[in-house]
């Protein structure tokens, strides 16, 4: 990848040839040193320069990677922890990924895998004696050189006896590959850890999956802690070896030193009826092993003579190539649920999934919900308007909503009256006090939650005077029915005695109507959910569709102006049901033939309602490249014209009665950033593109991250870093760029002239929206679980107050004169 408009000329005296990567917390260059030797140079982001703990974390790394110097690593050349601007080169490693041999050529066998297992074997062996543990060990960070299998980044080692730091906010870890007592207690692990992880490593390289593999990355953590490995499918002689370091006691594991002398005993035929079959078939019982390792991975790039190298020591977010994510095909993604399909980009879910079986455990690494069109949303636009007051009596609060697997997650609210609806993470739904956080009701959802799938929202009006009035006083105090002796399953009929209980006790009769999602438990289609206003059931219709891989969010229901539209679970046409009353369906209209499509509505109330639709064969490919836009007729469905877009583009919201969009740019086989915005006109039809430039007009080049996302009249681009950009739909110009200070922040949500803009962590910046100039901004509030790819918006406005989603399905309110930046 060339160098960009920006970048440094050299580093550290090395010349700079080419960008191998960026990330969140830095970027990767190629560069050479005199003697003309090619190295990876990581160069911190500038913004965490003065960050202490980030700048900590940093040096243990370069520390790491200096005592670890074998024949199967590579050796640090140069580093400046302590400069301005920190740095780290490493030797440049040529060849590809487990991950991405696995994909292309189909599980290792014979003398192939021998040589991996040695190598790993010796590799980690020599990390251990010198008092390092990696902890990271994962198809994504070993690579398959000439020479040889290499290991890589050691971003999250720590010396064996030293304590480790408290991150607050990133993560660290691949559950598929990670030990149990890393998922429980990461402060904790030692060598046996990375033995274990090992292990599930050859089993993947032998079968082409993972031992523990299961469609949600929280059950897969819950069945590495709990349940015996998956090795039907692994050779006899490769079984033998792995079962002992895949015990649950880390004492009954044997170490590195003990495994490479079993190893060098086998035969150059080791493990050879395991090298059948293709990349396919080792991933077709569900979601590729490694998807969710994308962000967590070495930065990968083309190396100055056209083959394919990654850097060693990345250390920043990476991606896999297109290549692999075509080879799942449609199959491959039937079992995940309509919220991971978009295109293996929901990568927090490795993060949640530590939380959900540590409960609570401090996380490390970098750190995975945006405006109003994918967050949590009531049809009149929400509470939070300008110039109003705080809620009656309110005070600032905090508390956690358990959900129905207690596996934590994030949840997504609305405000309506005096109270906040919130949804996501194994709630279907709760009710609770927006003045004092008081929960009055609390809906589970059975089955394990999908990340990155919320709420949908709140219709119609409601003859409710508050929640201060006839709440049910079990359910308010967080010990009611759906917290009862049932367990921590949270059944379906404990939720519904609870709603039931909160309906009639409550406020009287009332036409409001709260839409969730439910995920049932075992196998289906995830469910969208309609409730009263009291938490009773109305009715539920199971979901279908690609609308993660058409419209790029993690939402397979719209609600627009009392209807609730999705996609029929065959995945052949879009369907309309009253939200309220018993959910009739108004109308269902058929795709266009040989077409899939998705409904996209820019907020509950919008002008205008939208369709995105690719040919079958690109969604079966999960390759859309040439998508078609629609207008719906809300009355009947029917579709309107279609008008062909060229490119990956996603829908950001509407301006000016225009509908945004964003184009999603591509270097070869790498994501290369939003490039331009185009703007629909549903009056002449007309499609009308600028490239993103900045203020003198050179071009701008914005990496991924939050939920693209229109509020305050232009479109906000979120990158990993937390620098948020301001853009003219209009015109495709940054109106201003600002560094928010939160890292992995999500969309942002517009109050009163203000943006705001959250983190997993609980973190809050708020930002002028005329000039994002900096007003303030809070601590982290809970020890977050993961980082979030095209999060959506954590912040809810309730008057002057805000409600805030964080991690582990914590909710918490400030008001916005008093932020609590001491806390």
């Amino acid at each position: 990848m060339r160098l960009r408009s920006g970048d440094p000329e050299a580093i550290g005296g090395y010349p700079l040839e080419a960008r191998l990567g960026a990330g969140g917390m830095g970027t990767v260059y190629l560069a050479r040193t005199a003697s003309g030797r090619r190295i990876a140079i990581k160069l911190i982001h500038q913004q965490f320069a003065d960050d202490e703990e980030f700048r900590t974390r940093f040096r243990q790394e370069v520390s790491a990677a200096r005592q670890v110097s074998g024949a199967f690593t590579a050796a640090v050349v140069d580093a400046d922890p302590e400069g301005a601007h920190p740095w780290m080169a490493t030797a440049y490693i040529e060849g590809p990924t487990l991950t991405e041999r696995i994909a292309a050529g189909g599980p290792l066998g014979g003398a192939e895998l021998r040589t991996l297992a040695v190598g790993l074997a010796e590799a980690l062996r020599d990390i251990h004696r010198v008092g390092v543990v990696h902890r990271d060990l994962k198809p994504s960070n070993v690579v398959l050189s000439a020479e040889g299998p290499r290991v890589i980044d050691f971003g999250i080692s720590r010396a064996a006896d030293h304590q480790t730091l408290t991150m607050t906010g990133r993560v660290i870890g691949t559950p598929p590959f990670m030990s149990p007592e890393q998922l429980q207690s990461p402060r904790d692990v030692g060598p046996e850890s990375d033995v274990f992880s090992l292990a599930t490593l050859l089993v993947y390289a032998a079968t082409g999956q993972a031992p523990f593999d299961a469609d949600s990355p929280y059950l897969t953590a819950y069945q590495v802690v709990h349940e015996e490995p998956e090795l039907g499918a692994v050779p006899t002689a490769v079984r033998a070896l792995v079962e002992p370091c895949l015990a649950k006691d880390p004492a009954r594991r044997p170490s590195t030193d003990e495994l490479l002398g079993q190893l060098l005993a086998l035969p150059e035929d080791f493990g050879e009826s395991g090298g059948t079959g293709t990349a396919a078939a080792g991933t077709a019982a569900g979601l590729s092993v490694d998807s969710a390792t994308r962000v967590l991975g070495g930065a990968r790039g083309l190396a100055a003579d056209g083959t394919r190298g990654l850097a060693e020591g990345g250390g920043g977010p990476g991606r896999l190539p297109d290549e692999v994510e075509r080879r799942t095909g449609s199959r491959t993604l039937t079992g995940i649920g309509p919220g991971l399909r978009r295109r293996w980009r929901s990568v927090l879910a490795a993060a949640v999934a530590v939380a959900a079986v540590a409960s609570g455990v401090a996380l490390l690494g970098p750190d995975r919900g945006a405006g109003t069109q994918n967050a949590a949303r009531g049809e009149d636009g929400g509470a939070g308007a300008p110039g109003k007051p705080l809620p009656e009596g309110f005070e600032p609060w905090q508390v956690a909503v358990p959900g129905g697997k207690n596996i934590p997650d994030e949840l997504r609210c609305v405000t309506r009256g005096a109270d906040v609806y919130c949804g996501g993470g194994g709630v279907v739904a709760t009710r609770l006090r927006a003045a004092d956080g008081k929960r009055l009701w609390a809906v589970r959802s059975p089955g394990v939650p999908v990340s990155g799938m919320h709420f949908v929202g709140v219709s119609g009006a409601s003859d409710a005077k508050g929640a201060a009035e006839g709440a049910d006083p079990k359910g308010a105090d967080g010990e009611g029915a759906d917290s009862t002796g049932a367990g921590s399953e949270g059944t379906a009929a404990d939720s519904t005695a609870s709603a039931k209980s909160n309906s009639r006790s409550g406020s009287g009769s009332s036409d409001l109507t709260v839409i969730g999602y439910r995920v049932p438990a075992g196998s289906g289609s995830a469910q969208a959910v309609a409730l009263t206003e009291g938490g009773e059931e109305r009715w539920s219709a199971p979901l279908g569709g690609e609308s993660t891989l058409l419209t790029g969010r993690t939402q397979s229901a719209e609600l627009y102006r009392g209807d609730v539209l999705s996609v029929d679970p065959a995945g052949t046409r879009i369907e309309a049901r009253r939200a309220g009353g018993h959910g009739e369906l108004r109308w269902s209209r058929a795709f266009p033939p040989g077409t899939q499509c998705a409904p996209y509505a820019p907020n509950p109330r919008a002008e205008r309602l939208y369709a995105l639709c690719a040919s079958t064969a690109e969604v079966e490919s999960v390759q859309v490249t040439r998508p078609t836009l629609r207008l719906i007729d809300p009355a009947d469905g029917r579709l309107g014209e279609p008008v062909q877009l060229r490119g990956r583009w996603r829908p950001a919201g509407e301006a000016d009665g225009r509908l945004v969009l964003v184009e999603e740019r591509m270097e070869g086989l790498d994501f290369a950033g939003y490039g331009a915005v185009a703007l629909f006109d549903p009056r002449t039809g007309k499609v009308t593109e600028h490239p993103l430039r900045g203020p003198s007009g050179d071009p701008v080049e914005v990496t991924e991250g939050a939920d693209p996302t229109v509020v305050a009249g232009a479109l906000h681009l979120v990158e990993r870093s937390g620098r948020a950009h301001s853009v003219d739909p209009a015109t495709g110009r940054v109106r201003w760029s600002r560094q928010t200070g939160v890292e992995w922040a999500s969309a942002p949500v517009a109050a009163d002239g203000v943006l705001y803009f959250g983190s997993a962590s609980g973190r809050v910046a708020a930002l002028d929206a005329e000039d994002g100039e900096p007003l303030w901004a809070t601590q982290p509030r809970v020890e977050s679980p993961g980082n979030e790819m095209g999060a959506t918006a954590r912040i809810t406005p309730a008057g002057r107050a805000v409600i805030v989603s964080a991690g582990g399905n914590t909710l918490f309110g400030f008001d916005t004169k008093r932020p609590p930046q001491d806390d």
